[in-house]
Order: structure tokens, then C-alpha cells, then sequence
């Protein structure tokens, strides 16, 4: 390697609400030669970090532009409402978009979730982020409808979230740039859907070592040489107990 080239690494962004341990610990114990960076990125923010090349490829909220992104939907997300501890909704086991019509509703700059029509009562302002939109919460201000994960992340212990049964949902999916389908990021791929490194498509297990005890298969069965006795009668394919003779005794003179 000359002193122009760098090792190489493989750049991952994940937006607020994935966790993305599970597939970093699999690309850690498979590829452990090649460093995989994690790289933080708001959801309006991600797919832009994706097309200038400064992450590989990215757990992102969908939609994303098809005609410049490939995408892999991993799972939908269920839209819950975070209110205070005794609020009347904590009641319910889960609740509709016209149960909190007469509530003030917060929408946070950063909201990931698209409104055909925003649900409830409008605030004075809209929060910057999603985690002031908690705080004001917390201060019985307004509640606020988020995908479950940021409900999660957020978490507060006099805070507390039911599930809405008509509110839009989010989606999350892998996304990369459709023109950079490199080597590595086949290679994540392949971890996200479950591909075991014996796959066609993912990086084939190192081969056993000189020396190295074979347990996937047996060795094969050496034949006898030429010649040597076997115990079994050719002719009857029957075989005869050791040390005994053929034919009757012989006669003593």
C-alpha cells in the first residue's frame, strides 16, 4: 500500500429511532478488517449525506427518491401519541385520530410523519425538534403523534404513549445510492437480510488451514490393497469365522 491509499472503511448513517447494533456486531465478527463508521443523520438530512458520498449506504425513513436511491423496506414503525402519565387517554388501550381532536397536537420541524391533514388543535408554534416537542409535553403543553421508536428514544419517565389506529405510519428502510452498488455495501446487504457468509452473495468463510481437523465431513474410505484378506468369501460374499479350515478332517494313516 503507498502512502496515497487509505484502508478502507465502510461509512453507515442511521436517523433517529434505529438501532443499529445488531447488524454493526455481525459486519464486526464477519469483516473485522474492515472498520464500519456510523454516521448520526436527521431524517431530512440522510438521504443527502447518501447522494454527496459522505455514508455508504443508510437506515432511512421512506420515502426516499427511487430514480436516484435503491431501497430495502425492513419494517413499519406503529404511530403511538405521547401524553403525560394521567392523562385521560393512558385510559385506553389505544386511541383514534378523532379522540384527539379537541387536544393541541405538537408539530415539530423534524416531524417524519406525512399529514394529509394534521389532527387536533394547532399549537401557538411549532417545536424545532422532536425532543422539544417531548419537553413541552412534559409541561402539559400539548401531546405529540411519533413513530413508536421515537417515542422510545425520548422516553421520560412522567411521559407514557398508547397507539394510534388511524394515524400515517413510517417506514424504514436500507437505502444506498443506486450507482455505488459496491462490493461492501452488497456485503451489508447481505447481513441485513439475514445471509449466512456462505451465501452466493456474501463473503464465503475462511477455508480450514493446513493441518486443520476436518468436521464438516468425514475423510474419505480407504480401500484395501490388492490382495489383502478381508474376512469375506468371494464366492458366497459370506465371511468365515477366523482360524477355521475348508473341507472335512483329514484322516490319520
Amino acid at each position: 500500500m503507498t502512502g496515497s491509499e487509505t484502508p478502507p472503511s465502510f461509512r453507515l448513517a442511521y436517523v433517529p429511532g434505529v438501532t443499529p447494533a445488531k447488524w454493526v456486531r455481525i459486519w464486526g465478527e464477519r469483516l473485522p478488517d474492515i472498520p464500519l463508521h456510523l454516521v448520526s443523520a436527521t431524517a431530512a438530512d440522510a438521504p443527502g449525506l447518501l447522494a454527496d458520498g459522505a455514508a455508504d449506504a443508510g437506515f432511512v425513513r421512506l420515502p426516499v427518491d427511487r430514480s436516484r436511491f435503491s431501497a430495502i423496506p425492513l419494517y413499519t414503525e406503529t404511530t403511538v401519541v405521547v401524553v403525560p402519565t394521567d392523562h385521560l387517554v393512558t385510559a385506553a388501550d389505544e386511541v383514534t385520530l378523532d379522540e384527539l381532536a379537541d387536544e393541541i397536537v405538537l408539530h415539530p420541524l423534524d416531524e417524519v410523519l406525512a399529514w394529509e391533514q394534521r389532527p387536533g388543535q394547532p399549537a401557538l408554534e411549532r417545536p424545532a425538534t422532536t425532543a422539544d416537542a417531548v419537553e413541552l409535553v412534559a409541561a402539559g403543553v400539548g401531546l405529540l403523534i411519533v413513530p413508536q421508536s421515537l417515542a422510545r428514544l425520548h422516553h421520560r419517565r412522567d411521559l407514557t404513549y398508547r397507539p394510534v389506529t388511524d394515524a400515517p405510519v413510517s417506514q424504514v428502510a436500507l437505502s444506498w445510492p443506486e450507482e455505488r452498488t459496491t462490493d461492501m455495501v452488497e456485503d451489508f446487504i447481505g447481513i441485513v437480510r439475514g445471509r449466512t457468509p456462505n451465501s452466493t452473495r456474501g463473503r464465503k468463510a475462511p477455508e480450514p488451514q493446513p493441518g486443520q481437523r476436518r468436521t464438516e465431513q468425514s475423510a474419505p474410505r480407504r480401500k484395501p490393497a490388492p490382495g489383502k484378506q478381508t474376512g469375506r468369501n468371494p464366492r458366497s460374499g459370506a465371511g468365515r469365522a477366523k482360524g477355521t479350515r475348508r473341507g472335512g478332517p483329514r484322516r490319520r494313516s
